[in-house]
Parts: C-alpha cells; sequence; structure tokens
C-alpha cells in the first residue's frame, strides 16, 4: 500500500468531516460574540451540513468530468481561503455564507479523495487496509469535533474554529500535489447534468434544513414544509435521471446491488450512532451541566473506539463478506444504545455507551464503505458521492427522529429508537451477508 498518498487523503476527510461538529460547539460563543439572538442557532448549525450533503454527488461528478486530483485542489484552496474569510466575519450573514461555502469546498474534496484513494490501492488488501483508515478518519472526525472546537472556543476565540483551517487546508494542497497520484478524467465529453443536479441539491438541502428544524423544534409548519419541498424535488430528480441523455447518476449505479446496500448501510449507520451522540451532548451539557470541553472529553472515547473498530474490520473483511461484517458492527452499535439506556443516563454511561458505539461505528463504517465502493471503475467516482450523501442524510434525519422522541418522551427513548434500528438493519445485513455466503460455497463446488 502506497501509505503517503492513502495518509495524506485520509487526512483530507478527517478535516472536512471535522468542519460539521466542530463549529457546532463554537455556535453559543459565535452568538454571544456577535451579539445575536438565539434563533440564530438553526441556522449556523446547519449552513455546512446542507451544502456538504447537497453537492457531494455534483463534487463526484465534477471529479469524474475534469479530473479528480484537480478538483480535490480546488476544494482544498476554497476551503482554507473561506476559512480565513469566516474567522473576520462581523455579522450572521458573513458566518453563514462562510459556513456555507466551506460545505461546498469540503463536498468537492470527499468524493474525489475517496475515488484517488480507491485508484492508489488497486490490491484488494491494500484498498481494504486503506478502506479501514478512511472510514476510521471520518468517524474519528464527527466525534472529535466536539473536543477540538470546545477547547479551541474555550483556549482562543470562536473565530480560531475557521483560522485553523486555512493553514491545515494549505498544508493538505501541498501533500495531495506532492503524494498523491493523478488519475484522468473518464470522460471529456460528458455534460454535467445541471437539472439534475439543480434537483438533487434542493432535495437534501430541504431534507437535511427539515431534519434541522424538527429537532431544534421550529415547528411542524416549516419542518413539515421543508421536507415536502425536498420529497418532491427528489421524485423530480428520479424522473430526470430516467429521461436525461448523460443523467448525473449513471443508471448502472441505480442497478448496483453493491451500491445500494453499501448506502443503506452508511445510512443506518450515522442515523444511529451520530444522532445518538448529539442526544448525548445535549444531555451532558443541558441535564448535568458539563461544559462544552467536558462533554467532548466525556465522548472521547467513541472517537477511540471507532480507530479499534477499524482495525478490526479489516481482519474480519479477509475472512467474511462485508454484508455480515456490517451486520456485527450495527449489532454492536444497538449495544452501545442499550448502554446508554440502560445505565439511567449517568455520566459513566454516557462515557462508556459513546464508547462501544464508536467500536460498532468502526465496524459497520468500513464494511458498508468497502460493499458500496466495490463497484466498476467508471462508478467509482459517482459511489463516492452518493455514500458519503447517505451518510449525511443519516445523520440529518437520523438526529431529527431521536430528538423528537427525546422531547416528546425522554432520552433514554430516544436511545431505544436508536438501539432498534440498528438491531433491524443488522439482522437484515447478517442474513444477506449468509446468502452471499452460500451463493459463493455453490459456486466454488459449481467450478
Amino acid at each position: 500500500m502506497r501509505r503517503a498518498p492513502v495518509t495524506v487523503l485520509c487526512a483530507v476527510q478527517f478535516v472536512d468531516v471535522l468542519g460539521v461538529t466542530s463549529a457546532t460547539t463554537a455556535i453559543p460563543a459565535v452568538l454571544a460574540g456577535l451579539g445575536l439572538d438565539a434563533h440564530a442557532a438553526g441556522p449556523l448549525a446547519t449552513a455546512y451540513a446542507m451544502f456538504f450533503g447537497g453537492l457531494l454527488v455534483v463534487g463526484a461528478r465534477l471529479g469524474d468530468r475534469y479530473g479528480h486530483r484537480r478538483v480535490l485542489a480546488a476544494g482544498l484552496v476554497g476551503f482554507a481561503a473561506v476559512s480565513l474569510v469566516g474567522g473576520l466575519a462581523g455579522s450572521l450573514a458573513q458566518v453563514l455564507a462562510a459556513r456555507a461555502l466551506q460545505g461546498a469546498a469540503a463536498a468537492l474534496s470527499v468524493p474525489s479523495a475517496l475515488r484517488l484513494l480507491l485508484h492508489a490501492t488497486p490490491e484488494a488488501d491494500a484498498r481494504r487496509t486503506a478502506l479501514a483508515a478512511w472510514s476510521a478518519a471520518g468517524a474519528a472526525a464527527g466525534a472529535a469535533g466536539f473536543v477540538v472546537g470546545g477547547a479551541l472556543v474555550e483556549a482562543l476565540d470562536w473565530r480560531a474554529v475557521f483560522w485553523v483551517n486555512a493553514p491545515v487546508g494549505a498544508l493538505l494542497l501541498v501533500g495531495v500535489l506532492l503524494v498523491v497520484p493523478a488519475l484522468a478524467p473518464d470522460d471529456r465529453t460528458t455534460r454535467l447534468d445541471l437539472v439534475g443536479g439543480a434537483l438533487l441539491v434542493v432535495s437534501v438541502m430541504c431534507v437535511v434544513a427539515g431534519a434541522a428544524a424538527v429537532e431544534q423544534g421550529a415547528g411542524a409548519g416549516r419542518s413539515g414544509l421543508l421536507l415536502l419541498a425536498g420529497t418532491v424535488a427528489a421524485v423530480g430528480f428520479v424522473a430526470r435521471m430516467r429521461r436525461a441523455t448523460d443523467p448525473l447518476v449513471p443508471p448502472a449505479a441505480w442497478r448496483s446491488a453493491q451500491l445500494r446496500d453499501g448506502t443503506v448501510l452508511s445510512f443506518v449507520n450515522t442515523a444511529t450512532t451520530s444522532s445518538a451522540a448529539v442526544l448525548a451532548t445535549l444531555h451532558l451539557q443541558d441535564r448535568l451541566g458539563l461544559s462544552a470541553l467536558a462533554t467532548g472529553l466525556t465522548l472521547l472515547g467513541l472517537s477511540v473506539l471507532v480507530v479499534v473498530g477499524a482495525a478490526a474490520a479489516k481482519p474480519l473483511l479477509d475472512r467474511r463478506g462485508p454484508r455480515t461484517v456490517a451486520g456485527l458492527g450495527l449489532a454492536v452499535v444497538a449495544v452501545g444504545d442499550v448502554v446508554l439506556v440502560a445505565g439511567g443516563a449517568t455520566w459513566a454511561a454516557v462515557g462508556a455507551g459513546a464508547a462501544v458505539l464508536g467500536l460498532g461505528l468502526g465496524l459497520a463504517s468500513v464494511a458498508a464503505t468497502a460493499l458500496g465502493t466495490d463497484v466498476p471503475e467508471d462508478l467509482a467516482g459517482s459511489a463516492s458521492g452518493i455514500l458519503n450523501t447517505g451518510a449525511q442524510l443519516g445523520t440529518a434525519l437520523g438526529t431529527a427522529v431521536l430528538v423528537m422522541v427525546a422531547g416528546v418522551t425522554s432520552v433514554s427513548w430516544g436511545w431505544a429508537a436508536a438501539a432498534l434500528g440498528a438491531a433491524v438493519t443488522a439482522g437484515w445485513s447478517w442474513r444477506a451477508g449468509r446468502a452471499d455466503a452460500a451463493r459463493h460455497g455453490a459456486a466454488t463446488v459449481g467450478a
């Protein structure tokens, strides 16, 4: 395995995903520093995720058309430049614009980084190791963001959450240009489906915003309209994909069972772990009175055990199929959610449950990514965008559902709902894995 390109590309994944949660911790400080009303917290929390999730597939197709290393470099330049501007913001509009543009730049970077990682590791064993590192980087970044954001705010200022990305982005750009091998565009003559792209962006953004409105208690009318608009745009997107000459998502991607199942598993994985971590964050701060930094440190076990789970996934994938390993990981996630419930939501129980969640998250995310990227080379770019979009939607919708359940009942019922979702999906994935093994065994005997 080429360690240098894999290390740099995983660092890109870590920094871009870190941006989703690191600035979230700084929202109270942003409100206080700019003298903003508490109602501004909602848009600040969702601007990055809306543009990141909405543009991932578009970013992947741009890489297919213009070259993934070129698009990745453009994304890193944009991410660093916008971070400098965001740190100088003096109004809500400027901070929102900076967060939105950061999300858009990350959406250019992540799909191309994953495509280049697959290109740099053509051998099966090296690719499994690289995907384990990639998945660990992304999953750990989501949880570590709370610690990093809290530490920067308490040690310096909320502006540091933006400024720190500028030198980091510059270093990553240098690393990409020096050690990551270029990959020729798949087809320079392919047109980018702008209509399909617009419909997909509107759909994902409306769903993310609607889910966030539910989470923030913005009212049934507003959240319902956003979710309805997202659904209508999604229906229009599917219709467009059937009629377009050069659809944004190639027809072969729709037919790929590996990509479809990998996306479902990625969605459920984040829906049952990221959402549970958000509930834990709210509970630790609002009910137990911990600071942002103390909350992040309590959840640090999640980040550490993600790495352990991802490392364990690689030897398991050498012996078992990805559906089986994903099922095992989601079963561990369900156990982690049960620990959160059974522990009575105490500080120690939250820390222990989050650590178990991290172990399952590491196992399942590696397996889901390995399954979803097991596609022909000409689909690898689209697959990277679709998988990441599924994961982002899982976080948004899962968090909205769990926060709503917790608000109506209690935080324990929210975690119980996550446990049920993880357990059901684990059973489905495990059965599908056994069916795969049976078919493989029959084919081997027939040969």
